[in-house]
């Protein structure tokens, strides 16, 4: 036997499973090194296609299909690109996934669109955590909430979203008597492939994670659970006996939901002993993989952005943040307290730009690939151009809020805006304008933080914006006035959720020993330019301005 087979033979391997907006991406890594034996990305076919979407009305589902099938296609093809041997010593295996992303499911735990009648319904869907469809619901749940003695928001940042499990939940009850009708609980995206890949067949038996329940669904330990169902009965009578049908107890993502099925093992060609780990938020497990520190702003920038802080958790008693996406012990890290933030457009912002100008290209160039070539081109033409321009405080100037506002103080209903347009006004200064924005939307969250005393020592950006757009990077370093570290890993969140795998497998005993021996340090630290600072100080005044006015018109 060769000292490399042997070697191979000696080792373990974990995947890592990143259920994105787009896509599924599964890693398979050494365990010990976290070096790569295998990757592989499935694109959601029916979301491709755009089904069960209206974008016009905020309405984004996608269909558990999508998921399972880009399961076993990613899993099987790391497995035969990575070889037996390496198959036959796979320890563990986690899930990171979109949220709040929740689906209807019966008593056994299977999504209505799996059952015969709601194939094609879109409230049988999973409720992708972009969909804003429930802003009403949002609404009512925040003022609903000033009648109570309790702050059952104090853990939420005072503020609920449309993009989160209540909300969503109220709003498909009201909307479809058939789903009304047939639903029995309602489960994160996160906690459902788990539970599926354990083999549970009874909706109650979930093991939810700490992560998505505390900072999408209002679980605290303060509150023994989830808040009484008194609060949500008073808020709609279609919620009265809900919290029966779901939850108490909440697990960290370093615990075990259990051992791979029988048929899960067979099905993905795996042994019948692989440990799942417990599901949490590709934001969450990815800051792990970007190998977060404490009060370290983790950054994953992607479609939209999502910001993970972490502290100590005796450092953080008596400290609410307002405005954030939430504050959980062990949501990130156990023991210390995660904190959310986020926007909720970013490359979004920037692929919304790209298809407006595209339209004439879509229409009038008949030749597929020639369009797929203009159009890939396009942002990383209009981010040459824009590095060009000069800087001048009259500069057209933008709001991001092109999907509304995560953070800080969400409101979904609040809409994007361009100011100081003229007859001169080209492409590339729409598009500068719209980088700035999208930065100055970082720093607010920044100073959030800051303000709320809860420094910000430094910023670790991660994701495919971070690595690909140097242009967005640099800009955002000069507006936040902070060097930024570029992580050298691809794959963060799918190798923060395969250090979950290794530490739920036994292997460490904690994800911080994980993060350790796994994490792949940094490829570079771009540091702010002192010349653009004022620009930047007085641009973003500006832009604070206009969201101001904004608002004052919703």
């Amino acid at each position: 036997m060769s000292l490399i087979l042997k070697a191979i033979m000696k080792a373990r391997f974990v995947f890592g499973i990143d259920y994105g907006t787009d896509s599924v991406r599964s890693v398979l890594l050494n365990a010990f090194t976290g070096e790569e034996a295998a990757s592989s990305v499935f694109y959601y076919p029916r979301w491709k296609d755009g089904l069960y979407c209206n974008a016009s009305q905020n309405q984004f589902r996608q269909h558990p299909l999508d998921y399972l099938e880009g399961l076993e296609t990613t899993i099987k093809d790391c497995l035969q690109k990575a070889g037996k041997e390496i198959a036959s010593n796979v320890a563990g295996m986690s899930v990171d996934t979109t949220g709040s992303t929740p689906v209807a499911i019966n008593e056994q735990g299977t999504p209505l669109s799996l059952l015969p009648g709601f194939e094609n319904n879109p409230n049988a869907m999973f409720v992708l955590w972009k969909d804003h469809v429930s802003t009403q619901e949002a609404e009512e749940i925040n003022n609903h909430a000033e009648k109570f003695d309790v702050n059952y928001l104090q853990y939420v940042g005072g503020i609920y979203s449309s993009e989160w499990f209540w909300a969503k939940l109220l709003h498909i009850l009201r909307e479809d008597a058939q789903i009304k009708k047939h639903i029995y609980s309602f489960v994160e995206h996160c906690d459902w492939i788990p539970f599926l890949l354990t083999g549970g067949n009874e909706a109650k038996k979930i093991r939810r994670g700490v992560c998505s329940a505390g900072h999408k669904a209002l679980w605290s330990e303060t509150f023994n659970g989830l808040p009484p169902n008194d609060f949500f009965a008073s808020l709609d009578p279609l919620l009265d006996g809900f919290t029966e049908k779901l939850f108490t107890q909440t697990f960290t993502s370093d615990k075990a939901a259990g051992t791979i099925s029988t048929e899960w093992a067979t099905r993905l060609g795996l042994p019948d002993n692989v440990i799942v780990g417990v599901g949490a938020f590709d934001c969450h497990m990815g800051a792990v993989g970007g190998q977060i520190e404490p009060y370290h702003l983790s950054r994953i920038v992607g479609t939209s952005t999502c910001d993970i802080m972490v502290a100590p958790a005796n450092e953080m008693k008596g400290k609410l943040i307002r405005g954030i996406c939430g504050q959980v012990d062990g949501s990130v890290i156990p023991g210390m307290i995660g904190m959310e933030a986020g926007q909720s457009a970013f490359g979004d912002a920037y692929a919304w730009f790209k298809n407006l100008l595209s339209w004439p290209i879509d229409i009038f160039v008949r030749d597929k690939k020639q369009q797929a070539e203009i159009s890939e081109k396009m942002i990383s033409s209009l981010a040459e151009a824009a590095s060009k321009l000069p800087l001048s405080e009259d500069d057209v100037l933008a709001s991001d809020w092109l999907n509304g506002r995560r953070t800080p103080d969400a409101n979904q209903l609040l809409k994007g805006a361009f100011t100081n347009l003229n007859l001169g006004s080209d492409a590339p200064q729409l598009f500068k304008a719209l980088v700035e924005a999208t930065c100055f939307g970082s720093k607010a969250i920044v100073n959030r933080f800051n303000n709320e005393n809860i420094p910000v020592k430094g910023i670790i950006a991660l994701g495919g914006v971070a690595k690909k757009s140097p242009y967005v990077m640099q800009t955002m370093a000069n507006i936040l006035e902070q060097p930024i570290r570029i992580h050298q890993s691809d794959q963060t969140c799918a190798g923060g959720a395969a250090m979950f795998a290794a530490t739920a497998a036994g292997l460490y005993d904690k994800v911080e020993d994980a993060m350790k021996a796994m994490g792949q340090g940094f490829e570079k630290t771009i540091t702010p330019d002192p010349l653009a600072t004022s620009y930047y100080r007085c641009r973003y005044e500006k832009y604070r301005t206009l969201g101001e006015y904004i608002e004052q018109t919703v």
